[in-house]
């Protein structure tokens, strides 16, 4: 056991978890004079190796306004493509694939050696049973790495549900000592029915310093906690945008069993758009195919 990570994280459970985030979710909206923005962003770009080339530009702006608005970076058209339709669903982030693969009946994923139930992320029996012996994948955002999050397949908003929850940070430290940091930590599910894929769910993950979600179509600084449903059809493309991290964390989807082709993509770097089935052939036997619908649009819900 390493001396130093048991006592770091011990260190982390007597924090006050809640209260550092918001006050660092606080800073991070202050508007900043052009000078300290360039500074401060350019010190972060150099720290995390961020690239910027894939940002959009800031129009007629001399710089990000707050640390938020960089952490919120929109990309530039063009700088994600995507593969046929008929490739299954597609990454709804840029980050690390920590894992993917097919939900146990009994409902369980295995991420990185560590057991967790997909009821605990989902918030929901229903939504958990709709989903055992179905695919799953887990895309971590690292602090360099583009910070929304988009729809995998072309569909409509089926309803969105908000959890609370504490704020661990999601690292090594809290891999290794904190049980079961990702379904304590607070939570939006994102149902999407989507037009080839059955019914598929995006849960977002906060984390330490990540105190918010906000999801496009829902009004307010977070997500308010409970089940929000569209009063109106909410349909969107492959591709449009659902839903930001303020800063980094963790976005697990969840896709019924027989819907689409398994995920086998190998863990590691992965970006928006990119297919979580490298192997189209490898899919279900009863899985049907429905009309693909034509590309990716950047629109939003």
């Amino acid at each position: 056991m390493n001396v130093r990570t048991y006592a770091f994280a011990q260190l982390l459970r007597v924090l006050p978890r809640t209260r550092i985030t918001r006050a660092v979710g606080m800073l991070c909206d202050l508007e900043l004079p052009v000078a300290l923005s360039r500074a401060a962003v350019g010190a972060y770009v150099r720290a995390y190796d961020v690239d910027l080339g894939e940002a959009a530009s800031l129009d007629d702006q001399p710089a990000y306004g707050s640390f938020n608005a960089f952490f919120t970076r929109s990309l530039r058209a063009g700088a994600r493509s995507y593969p046929p339709v008929d490739h299954g669903l597609v990454s709804p982030a840029d980050g690390q694939l920590l894992a993917s693969g097919t939900v146990t009946p009994e409902g369980l994923i295995e991420v990185k050696g560590h057991s967790y139930r997909a009821v605990d992320l989902l918030g929901s029996p229903e939504e958990a049973e709709r989903y055992a012996g179905g695919q799953f994948a887990v895309v971590y955002l690292s602090p360099r790495d583009y910070h929304r999050v988009h729809a995998p397949a072309a569909g409509s908003l089926r309803e969105v549900r908000s959890y609370r929850g504490d704020f661990f940070p999601v690292n090594r430290i809290s891999e290794r000592h904190i049980p079961g940091f990702l379904v304590r930590n607070r939570r939006v599910a994102i149902a999407l029915d989507t037009d080839s894929y059955g019914q598929v769910t995006l849960v977002m993950v906060a984390a330490m310093i990540v105190g918010r979600i906000t999801v496009t179509g829902i009004a307010g600084r977070d997500v308010p906690f409970g089940t929000h449903v569209p009063d109106a059809p909410r349909v969107f493309d492959r591709g449009a945008e659902v839903g930001v991290f303020h800063l980094g964390s963790t976005t697990v989807v969840f896709a019924e069993a027989g819907a689409v082709p398994n995920f086998d993509r190998t863990a590691g770097p992965i970006q928006l758009g990119q297919a979580l089935t490298v192997s189209p052939d490898r899919r279900p036997a009863d899985q049907v195919r429905a009309a693909a619908r034509p590309l990716d649009g950047e629109d939003e819900l």
